[in-house]
């Protein structure tokens, strides 16, 4: 993996880890008072939705994070490796996390005249896309699995190679 690359692909991810960060601290609390003033037919959306929020950003940030370990491991030339799959299954897991949690503010939305139906109708799509993306991690992850398998088996036989010669 290229230096420009790796340096461009963790500009990247440091942009959207401090981008987290401040929705964490600013954007969620003035999201929160903005939901103070809600209709009392409404209030009991506060909570939930502020919490499926929060939840929805850890896992960004979750993803985020073992990306940016799975491009130290490309770039050491280590990432075809049993080791390189815990983090992989932690971004499927997160990714799986935020499909569920756009389902559930969906659900959340859906009763009442809270939202407009289209509205909850975009939640759903959006929830449906994060779970396309776990899948297509899925898929990758089991490419993952051959090219290390291959590696093993190429070791193997170099060193039977190594033995004849």
């Amino acid at each position: 993996m290229g230096q420009a690359t790796v340096f461009a692909l963790r500009a990247v991810i440091v942009a959207l880890l401090a981008g987290s960060v401040v929705v964490q601290a600013v954007m969620v609390p003035l999201l929160a008072s903005d939901l103070e003033g809600l209709d009392a037919a409404y209030s009991y959306l506060r909570s939930p939705f502020l919490a499926i929020v929060v939840l929805i950003v850890l896992a960004a940030q979750t993803v985020l994070v073992c990306v940016w370990r799975l491009v130290t491991m490309a770039r050491r030339g280590t990432v075809f490796s049993h080791a390189a799959f815990r983090y992989v299954h932690i971004v499927i897991g997160a990714f799986v996390a935020a499909a569920v949690l756009v389902f559930a503010l969906g659900a959340l939305l859906a009763p009442g005249e809270a939202v407009a139906p289209g509205v909850v109708l975009l939640v759903g799509g959006l929830g449906l896309a994060i779970g396309g993306i776990a899948l297509v991690v899925l898929v990758l992850r089991m490419l993952l699995a051959q090219a290390v398998e291959q590696k093993q088996e190429a070791t193997r036989m170099q060193a039977e190679l190594a033995e004849v010669i």
